[in-house]
């Protein structure tokens, strides 16, 4: 016995030489953010799981934008991540979403430590639910990923999770390749984030995985205790030294030990039965552990109620400690199938939500092709009422048996038919016109193309083409905008948010437009501010805007110029585009009927009369507006597109 404690102590002393360092104190910034940011971090990290989270963590968004901090606005994504595990409520589907988004732009930004920290929280949150088997799925997916990039971060959090999950359902057997795998990496690795960590839950764990009183779990125990960093530490390596003095009879020590845990407010969380267990380990010792069988398995953990058994076996009550072996193994087998119970029921939900998501999305599909029937049907039905309305009227001039009421009536209903038919008979009739236009264009200068070689020169042959690309590009401007007002009807017209610079969307829509130019205008961007301002919008949606006011300016400017501009002080809380031209202008009475449908103030200007229309429902849909400024002095007009800095996303 005495040799194999020599070899233990040796090989504990071994142990310890390959444990790191105590970690350094922690500055007044370990993030190593911006100063700004880090005030900012810090008030956002005090708001989690409040009303004020959201505000806050927006501010420091703001800031990681402005000082160009990587970090920080990695942060900013997983503070998100972090309220909706705090926040009672939270749906699956949100905490999966944001947990995403903290992997893309962790990646994006190559800083993989949050990639992985995103598993972390998310394993908080489907264990605070209860459901162990969803957060062991997403743990050895975290292992994949780490094992796939080599990632030493990521394979010891992955380790040392999936090790405690298979433990919290008392399966050692599992845990013990996972345990042994993080404790390897510990005293292998340079990465100072594992470094300052501590290693001795995972070696007290790794001394549970052998037999009770074992030399393994002594040599296992004394490295615990020599990794030690923390009082939570030193107060764990006691408890596994007080079990092994009470196997080991060595009263007085044990005494000490049992003192010096119970002194502790925090022993409660490393044993929570340590009343119980303790007065169990005293009924050994008189004889009244054979009336408390009962209470034996009262006890939280397994291994608290095997020492037990094992004391009962060294005290000569070998009967009695093989009923409560026996008892165990029965018990084991409980927990073992109640865990897959849970296991299956876990799977039973995930299979129920994707069937129904799979159901929702199958009734979407057929609620679109319902309501593209439905359509058609009503423009069937329409047509067919404005027939019967045309021949029931005819009758009743015919008709002086007619009573003047119901003729008054009909006249009523006739005329709300009569200006609904006329929008559209107006819209059927312009785009007659201006549909034929360019296809008419389009068709005459490809015949002159197809001529035998030799008929056209080369340079006419270019002119031609360009006229077909010209038209070309002018049908599916008509074709955009009729689209564009069809999805805005129809509902299926979607804002997405993300961040956009102005400048850069201004610069984009004036290389999209100025081929639109009529000979001798030009157009030119003029900002307030020439540095560059990034605000959350959709991007896309406010180039189409900007590129809709510019073509509508090049239609109706012949000479002189277009002027694009762009202010942060016009309107305080938006970003103010105004598009000024030196052409017809618009009469100021005419300043809102220009944004209805099918409207045009020129019949002889090519369009669709849709573009402003379209422009002003975009502009709604994202909190916007856009109008014409009736205060404008001088030739032309001048349009206003304000969009707000900090829009509610919907």
């Amino acid at each position: 016995m005495k040799k194999l404690k020599h070899s233990a102590l040796i090989l504990v002393l071994a142990l310890c030489a390959m444990l790191p360092a105590p970690a350094q104190a922690p500055n007044s910034n370990p993030l190593g953010l911006d100063g700004t940011c880090y005030a900012l971090y810090k008030e956002a990290e005090k708001q989690i799981g409040k009303a004020g989270f959201t505000p806050a963590n927006e501010l420091f968004r703001q800031a990681a934008i402005e000082k160009k901090d990587d970090k920080a606005m990695v942060l900013y994504y997983v503070e998100i991540l972090k309220d909706l595990v705090a926040r009672p409520g939270t749906e699956d589907s949100e905490v999966d979403a944001a947990r995403e988004n903290v992997k893309r732009i962790a990646e994006e930004k190559k800083l993989k430590y949050y990639f992985y920290q995103s598993y972390k929280l998310s394993q908080e949150y489907y264990t605070q639910r209860g459901e162990a088997y969803h957060a062991m799925l997403l743990m050895q997916e975290m292992q994949q990923y780490a094992i796939l990039d080599g990632d030493p971060y990521g394979l010891w959090n992955s380790s040392k999770y999936l090790a405690d999950m298979y433990i919290r359902q008392n399966d050692y057997i599992s845990a013990k390749p996972h345990i042994v795998s993080a404790i390897q990496l510990y005293n292998t690795t340079d990465d100072l984030s594992i470094k300052a960590e501590s290693p001795t839950r995972l070696y007290c764990d790794l001394a549970d995985t052998y037999p009770i009183a074992s030399d393994s779990v002594r040599i296992n125990v004394a490295a615990a205790m020599a990794g030690a960093k923390s009082r939570m530490d030193t107060l764990r390596g006691r408890y596994y030294r007080l079990r092994l003095a009470a196997l080991d009879e060595d009263d007085a020590n044990y005494e000490r030990l049992r003192a010096l845990c119970m002194k502790d407010p925090e022993f409660a969380k490393i044993s929570p039965d340590a009343e119980l267990f303790f007065s169990l380990i005293d009924a050994t010792r008189d004889g009244s552990i054979l009336q408390r069988e009962e209470d034996i398995f009262k006890l939280s953990t397994v291994r608290e109620m095997k020492v037990i058994a094992n004391l009962c076996e060294n005290k000569g009550y070998k009967d009695f400690a093989f009923g409560v072996e026996k008892m165990l193994v029965n018990y084991m087998e409980g927990v073992i199938s109640d865990t897959n119970l849970s296991r299956i029921s876990e799977l039973d939900v995930s299979m129920g939500k994707a069937a129904l998501n799979a159901e929702l999305v199958t009734k979407e599909q057929q609620l679109s092709r319902i309501s593209y029937i439905l359509a058609i049907l009503m423009g069937v039905i329409l047509v067919a009422v404005l027939v019967f309305s045309v021949i029931h009227i005819n009758q009743l001039k015919k008709s002086k048996e007619k009573d003047a009421k119901q003729i008054a009536e009909l006249k009523e209903a006739n005329e709300k038919v009569r200006l609904a038919d006329a929008a559209k008979t107006r819209f059927v009739q312009n785009m007659s016109h201006e549909v034929r236009t360019p296809l008419n264009a389009i068709v005459g200068f490809s015949q002159l193309l197809s001529l035998p070689d030799g008929s056209l020169s080369p340079e006419e042959k270019d002119e031609f083409a360009g006229h077909i690309v010209n038209n070309t590009k002018m049908l599916t401007m008509l074709l955009d905008d009729i689209l564009n007002a069809s999805a805005m009807d129809s509902g299926k017209y979607r804002i997405t948010y993300e961040d956009g610079e102005k400048n850069f969307m201004c610069e984009s829509a004036i290389s999209s437009a100025e081929h639109r130019l009529q000979p001798g205008v030009k157009m030119y961007y003029d900002p307030e501010d020439p540095a560059p301002f990034t605000f959350r919008t959709d991007p896309r949606r406010v180039q189409q805007i900007i590129i809709n006011l510019l073509t509508n300016s090049c239609k109706h400017t012949v000479e002189g110029e277009i002027r694009l501009s762009s202010s942060l002080t016009e309107n305080p809380g938006y970003v103010t585009f105004s598009v000024t031209d030196t052409g017809s202008g618009v009469p100021a009475d005419q300043a809102e009927k220009i944004f209805e449908r099918f409207t045009k103030l020129n019949e002889f200007v090519q369009g669709t009369g849709l573009g402003l229309s379209i422009c002003r429902d975009i502009a709604s849909r994202m909190g916007a507006k856009v109008f014409l400024d009736t205060t404008h002095k001088g030739p032309g007009a001048r349009f206003v597109f304000m969009v707000p800095i900090h829009p509610e996303e919907r």
